[in-house]
């Protein structure tokens, strides 16, 4: 009787990785945990649309390191239109009519194209930007996408300061849970606090 061999699924994806790179072709990313709290958020350019328009053309894309010198709240979440996704953009449209107070801006992503985020935006009378990460490449980096549930983000949201580090971050945030909202605002807050009082200092 022959043996069959077995080989576990790490040491199958390390062996693929340098089957890949013996022949000259990049080995498939690795995707991370995300950024961790007081570590710099990594930079990103992407389409974007609002209820007014979209923006496509690379030199219009929406920098990360554009938004330096405000608060910035990343909220990801799986697609437009779903019921989950939209009880979540219309709760931070409903109740965080404040952010500019808190000196802070949304920012929403998914893998929508623009076309979509804008009829979506319309639709449900969104004032932030929805920003399009169609291959993914911001949600791998942020450690939120989930190629098991078919290639979709993980709703999650991250607090970035002023100077682009991150404050705050939940990679299990849910779209019906009234804590987490609470959590991420009360995370906000604080931070509002503590660069008003370094500011007057």
């Amino acid at each position: 009787m022959r043996r069959i061999a077995f080989i576990s699924v790490p040491l199958l994806i390390v062996l693929v990785s340098l089957a890949a790179a013996q022949d000259g072709k990049q080995a498939p990313a690795v995707v991370s945990g995300g950024p961790e709290v007081g570590t710099a958020a990594p930079d990103f350019a992407l389409p974007w649309a609002t209820a007014e328009g979209v923006h496509y053309a690379q030199n219009d894309f929406l920098k990360l390191s554009a938004q330096r010198g405000s608060n910035v709240i990343l909220a990801f979440y799986p697609m437009d239109w779903s019921g989950g996704c939209t009880t979540e953009v219309c709760s931070f449209r409903d109740g965080w009519t404040d952010l500019e107070k808190l000196h802070a801006k949304l920012l929403a992503i998914s893998g929508d194209y623009v076309f979509s985020h804008q009829h979506f935006a319309d639709f449900y009378k969104l004032k932030f930007p929805l920003l399009s990460d169609h291959d993914h490449a911001v949600a791998k980096e942020y450690g939120v996408f989930q190629p098991l549930l078919g290639g979709i983000n993980k709703r999650s949201a991250f607090l970035i300061d002023k100077n682009g580090i991150v404050r705050y971050r939940n990679l299990d945030f849910k779209a019906t849970n009234k804590d987490d909202y609470a959590a991420l605002r009360a995370a906000l807050e604080k931070l509002d606090v503590a660069e008003a009082k370094a500011e007057a200092k």
